[in-house]
């Protein structure tokens, strides 16, 4: 296929199975492979720490879904003969985006996301204990801003964490204002979601940023990307590791905007967009389906689609 029209998408990490996951990630060969070099680079059995370790975002349950995404994109180019002309990854996406492109090695992201993960626990155990991120629908811009202009009346701090469509999108703000904010979303006919904790992509959070630049991207080396990435942030392209170093520090301070990213995207003339990984967001909102021929390719589907497969 012609790689121009082409783009992979790492999504933004949501909760997923255990059971579908951990299956995947025994059984699939690409997986297997960079399971190894996880178990190798941090010491232990990520498959079993996932296991132990409560909570949907665990370190390991990020690692997982580090892994199963970048094992995902692997898959793709195996079995479908398909490379992409450019690649980009939303929020947690970035991270797989900067190791399949070729800016860090597998064992350089596994580590970076274990340690930014460390980073994030002990930077808001202490600094913006309050603050949580909350994903609301059926609100549109014009509707967000007469909110927002009643927060700042209110004298309430918030900012938007990321925009998803047209109308749906996430704002930041202390815990004790989210049932007013949802209150006041159903007023307006919009539609709450889900509350995320910790909270995402705020400028804020620029001592966050500062403490994993010091204590993780310092020690890394980000060499130049041979699959082009686009900027989750405002659409840029980026050709250097020092732009892609730039945009997974630009990850704790600024908002995601998908449809620069969407917008950019179909610019430069892709068609058709492969979406690697578990995903119930960035590859199923109607800015992403009216602009690309989208391919949702997770774990189950992927182990579905290796049980069709007919015996040699």
């Amino acid at each position: 296929m012609e790689k121009e029209h082409i783009a992979f998408v790492f999504p933004g990490m949501n909760p997923a199975q255990f059971t579908d996951v951990a299956k995947f990630l025994l059984v699939n060969p690409d997986a297997r492979e960079l399971v190894a070099i996880a178990d190798e680079r941090l010491g232990c059995s990520i498959i079993d720490r996932y296991a132990e370790t409560e909570g949907d975002y665990s370190h390991y349950a990020q690692v997982a879904f580090l892994v199963s995404c970048l094992a995902l994109a692997r898959g793709i180019e195996r079995t479908r003969g398909v490379r992409p002309g450019w690649c980009t990854g939303p929020s947690f996406g970035g991270k797989a985006a900067a190791v399949y492109s070729g800016v860090l090695s597998p064992a350089e992201g596994i580590w970076l996301t274990v340690e930014i993960a460390r980073c994030l626990d002990e930077y808001f155990a202490v600094e913006h204990t309050d603050a949580v991120t909350l994903s609301f629908a059926r609100t549109p811009p014009s509707r967000l801003r007469e909110i927002s202009d009643e927060l700042e009346a209110q004298g309430v701090w918030h900012e938007v964490s990321c925009r998803v469509d047209d109308d749906l999108a996430m704002l930041t703000l202390p815990e004790d204002r989210v049932d007013w904010l949802a209150g006041r979303l159903r007023a307006a006919g919009g539609m709450p979601l889900y509350v995320m904790r910790p909270p995402m992509h705020c400028a804020a959070f620029a001592g966050l940023a500062r403490k994993v630049d010091d204590e993780v991207l310092s020690a890394l080396t980000f060499a130049d990307p041979t699959v082009p990435v686009v900027d989750d942030h405002d659409g840029t392209l980026l050709t250097t590791g020092e732009q892609v170093r730039s945009m997974l520090l630009d990850g704790f301070t600024r908002p995601v905007d998908w449809p620069s990213v969407v917008a950019s995207l179909r610019g430069r003339g892709v068609r058709d967009l492969y979406v690697c990984g578990q995903d119930g967001l960035f590859g199923r909102v109607g800015r992403t389906t009216s602009a690309f021929s989208v391919v949702l390719v997770d774990p189950r589907s992927a182990m579905a689609r290796r049980r069709r497969r007919p015996a040699a």
